[in-house]
C-alpha cells in the first residue's frame, strides 16, 4: 500500500457549497487536478449544472466552478491505499483535513455535498462530533466514478436535484 495525500482545497471565501470525496485517485494525484480520470464523470456533471465546458483546460474549470461558489476538497489528507477505490483505503492509516478551520474561513458554506457514501462515512465519522453545523445541510451524491453506475443523465439528475441548482 503507498500513502497518498490529498490536495489543498479549492474555495473561494464566498463559497456557498462544498463537494466532498474522500481521496484522490491515482491518475488524479499525478496529473495534481481534482478528478483527473477522464471517466469520471465529476466535470461533466458540473459542466452540465454550472453552464461551462467540461472540456475545458483544468484551470478554467477550476475558475468557472469557484465562480458559481463551488468549493472542492476531501475528507482525508493522507492514507494509505492500494489503487484508487476507496474500499482500499486502509481505515487505520486514515488522518482527516482540518474542516473546524475549514469552516471558521468559508462561513458561507451551506450544503456540502458528499461525492460517494465513503466520504459522507468517513466525514460523519470523523467530524460530525466537533462541528457545530446547525446551518448547514450535508447531502450525499451519486459518486462520480466510473465505479458508480449510474447514467450520466441519471447522475446530473441527482446532483442538479440535491445541489438545489
Amino acid at each position: 500500500m503507498n500513502t497518498v495525500t490529498s490536495f489543498p482545497p479549492i474555495a473561494e471565501e464566498s463559497a456557498r457549497i462544498i463537494i466532498l470525496g474522500s481521496m484522490p485517485g491515482v491518475l488524479s494525484l499525478k496529473a495534481n487536478q481534482y478528478y483527473a480520470h477522464p471517466r469520471n464523470a465529476f466535470w461533466r456533471i458540473m459542466g452540465n449544472i454550472y453552464g461551462f465546458d467540461a472540456d475545458l483546460p483544468y484551470e478554467e474549470r477550476v475558475k468557472k466552478l469557484t465562480a458559481s461558489g463551488v468549493a472542492l476538497w476531501d475528507v482525508l489528507h493522507t492514507c494509505a491505499r492500494a489503487g484508487s477505490l476507496d474500499s482500499a483505503i486502509d481505515n487505520k492509516s486514515q488522518i482527516a483535513n482540518d474542516f473546524v478551520l475549514f469552516f471558521k474561513q468559508h462561513p458561507n458554506i451551506k450544503l456540502v455535498g458528499f461525492n460517494g457514501a465513503k466520504a459522507e462515512e468517513r466525514f460523519k465519522k470523523l467530524f460530525f462530533p466537533l462541528l457545530n453545523m446547525n446551518d448547514i445541510t450535508f447531502v450525499r451524491l451519486p459518486s462520480s466514478s466510473p465505479a458508480h453506475t449510474l447514467t450520466l443523465a441519471q447522475k446530473i439528475a441527482a446532483w442538479r436535484n440535491a445541489l438545489g441548482e
